[in-house]
């Protein structure tokens, strides 16, 4: 439903500016969505907006779910300076100077986002999403009208990384599986299931290649590289090699029984470079019922079942 994407999703919401003022009393009576630029926030912590026709003033009481009972912090509000958010006209004042304002609310459009869309999704549907920040145990994003859920670190690929900087950047638009709700209820989220089995990853590369991939860890019995985020060999240790680095590498073998890629690292090359590239999904549809990243008669069996 794309009035309920993330907040910053091109196309999805019509742009707050009215060229007159019955323009806004049309919204009211509407209740549609809109989204625009914040361009201030005040020393109340009110979202202020330029609607074209009048000033939008989105106070801080309807900022966000919770924001009424104290359950959101400054520091989510001031930083949605320089960045849109998605709100609703709720009523058009005339101020003392005669100018005129218009109210507006992002926690009633989360409401409609919550009712009408998230609290009707199943484990294995698949939505967009869009990175809102970052922390060691997994990235958070926007599901919908800026309503946040949790991406835990060992969601989001097969291949292991050590921060989730590795993989993504702030505001990418991604696609997430939904695995099921918390003991809150809380929508909790997966990633890797949508990046392609082992078969569909390991396609891609023949023994004798030479490629390049990025060290993601360092043990004693060897190194694991990455070819992709869900395929990862491993090579021969090897001097001056550390986490991070963009190496080439020589695949010896591909053992499909044991998903196992054996390599040989040729040469260390420049650092590897922030993830800017699109992540590249294997599966497209709208919902999944199981993903099964084991090639077929492997000894190991790698199974998700939602």
């Amino acid at each position: 439903m794309d009035r309920f994407s993330p907040e910053g999703t091109p196309g999805a919401r019509e742009v707050g500016t009215f060229s007159s003022l019955s323009q806004i009393t049309d919204a009211i009576d509407t209740g549609a969505i809109f989204e625009g630029p914040v361009l201030k926030c005040d020393s109340a912590y009110n979202l202020l907006l330029d609607l074209g026709a009048a000033q939008g003033v989105l106070p801080f009481a309807e900022s966000a779910i919770g924001a009424d009972c104290g359950r959101v912090r400054e520091i989510s509000v001031i930083t949605r300076v320089g960045r849109s958010v998605c709100f609703a006209v709720t009523e058009l004042q005339k101020t003392t100077g005669g100018q005129y304002r218009a109210l507006l609310s992002r926690r009633q459009v989360q409401l409609r986002c919550q009712q009408e869309f998230l609290d009707a999704l199943v484990p294995g549907d698949v939505i967009d999403a869009v990175i809102t920040h970052f922390e060691p145990f997994g990235v958070f994003v926007d599901i919908g009208c800026g309503i946040v859920s949790l991406l835990p670190i060992d969601c989001i690929s097969v291949s292991r990384i050590s921060h989730p900087k590795d993989r993504f950047y702030p505001g990418q638009h991604i696609r997430v599986v939904v695995t099921g709700r918390d003991q809150l209820g809380r929508i909790t989220l997966s990633h890797k299931e949508l990046l392609g089995s082992w078969e569909q990853n390991a396609a891609d590369f023949s023994a004798g290649d030479t490629v390049f991939g990025t060290v993601r860890s360092i043990e004693n019995y060897g190194v694991f590289v990455e070819l992709r985020p869900n395929l990862a060999g491993l090579a021969e240790l090897k001097d001056d090699v550390q986490v991070g680095d963009r190496v080439s590498v020589y695949i010896k073998s591909i053992i499909p029984e044991k998903m196992k890629i054996k390599l040989i690292i040729i040469d260390t090359l420049s650092p590897a470079p922030a993830p800017r590239e699109k992540l590249r999904y294997y599966f497209t549809g709208s919902h999944m019922d199981q993903f099964c990243y084991s090639p077929a008669g492997c000894l190991k069996q790698v199974h998700t079942q939602f």
